[in-house]
């Protein structure tokens, strides 16, 4: 059975894992239109793995005490464990960063994101979203300022953008994080107070996509993957409203209707690491597989994938429960840092 925690998170992450596929395999619109539905497919570029970042901030959240922050001795035996994840997952990242595939892995930015996260712990939920929206306004100028550097066009400097997971900055995905956090902080006990963060991520969502995004200046724009402050907001508050939703039809009889979804949720590491190697897997088959990984694209490949992944998430967590990886991690960080 799935591990217990909030349904509607364990939904939220299934759905950004699936749309981390999409984007991955599918030839999606470059720009989206909510007004163009030939363009909504576009809606999984950049925004799934910033879902997948702001999660990451409501599970530091979640393991740390959600609205009643755990003090003293457990809240720094939490840090350390979180410190021990961090590692453990950014020796995964690099793992399958050597794999043969054309994915930018996120795994080493997430890492260094929980790391980066832990002075957080211990703010409070309106600290937490003033640094999220000031980071918001402010990172995406350093970003570029540090992107102008010839450094990232050398072989050492596609190495370390790569070993550093840079195609997601963590300098500014920070913000995420800390929205993240906040909203755990803030807490899911209480359905009206989620509709209202969900209310506020739809409004700040809308200011980002619709009104900085227009804005000539690079620095603005929403373009996935660019940095920019109408991306940053956008999307960020998107991730927000998504999490919000996911936690309120969960509260509903549609829970059991979606358990597959929860079930791929609960285990994301898993699902995440099984589609990048599957995918090497392939192409170390083919005769010149740095020219196959490219190959491995398109509608069935994406359908292939998420069948395969939410029958095989649904049977493990029925039959065993806790995700091959999560249990691994979950393993490693409290053997080394023990006590309850």
């Amino acid at each position: 059975m799935l591990p217990r925690r909030e349904p509607g998170i364990d939904l939220a992450r299934g759905l950004a894992v699936l749309g981390m596929f999409a984007a991955h395999t599918l030839a999606t619109p470059t720009a989206l239109s909510w007004s163009d539905p030939s363009s909504w497919a576009a809606v999984v570029n950049g925004n799934s793995s910033i879902l997948f970042a702001t999660l990451a901030g409501v599970s530091l959240g979640l393991v740390t005490g959600g609205s009643a922050p755990r003090l003293g001795a457990p809240r720094a035996r939490e840090r350390a464990r979180i410190a021990v994840r961090a590692a453990v997952i950014f020796a995964l990242g690099i793992a399958l960063w050597i794999l043969p595939t054309p994915v930018y892995v996120i795994l080493p930015a997430y890492a260094i994101l929980f790391l980066l996260a832990l002075p957080l712990i211990a703010l409070r939920p309106a600290a937490l979203l003033i640094l999220a929206g000031v980071v918001a306004v402010a990172a995406p100028f350093l970003v570029r300022t540090i992107n102008a550097s010839p450094f990232w066009s050398t072989d050492g400097g596609e190495v370390v953008s790569a070993l550093i997971g840079w195609h997601y900055p963590f300098i500014a995905w920070i913000a995420f994080v800390a929205a993240g956090l906040a909203v755990s902080r803030i807490g899911f006990a209480s359905p009206r107070r989620v509709a209202a963060m969900g209310l506020g991520g739809g409004i700040v969502s809308a200011v980002g996509f619709a009104v900085l995004g227009r804005v000539t200046h690079p620095a603005f724009t929403a373009v996935p993957h660019e940095t920019g402050i109408g991306e940053m907001l956008g999307s960020g508050g998107l991730a927000i409203a998504a999490i919000c939703a996911c936690v309120l039809l969960c509260r509903t009889v549609v829970s059991w209707v979606v358990w597959p979804l929860r079930a791929v949720g609960s285990m994301p590491l898993t699902a995440y690491a099984a589609q990048l190697v599957a995918w090497g897997v392939w192409a170390l088959m083919q005769p010149a597989p740095e020219m196959a990984m490219f190959d491995f694209r398109g509608v069935g490949v994406f359908w292939v994938l998420t069948i395969a992944t939410i029958i095989g998430c649904s049977l493990w967590a029925v039959v065993i429960g806790r995700g091959p990886l999560e249990w691994a991690v979950r393993g490693i960080t409290h053997a080394v840092v023990r006590g309850r």
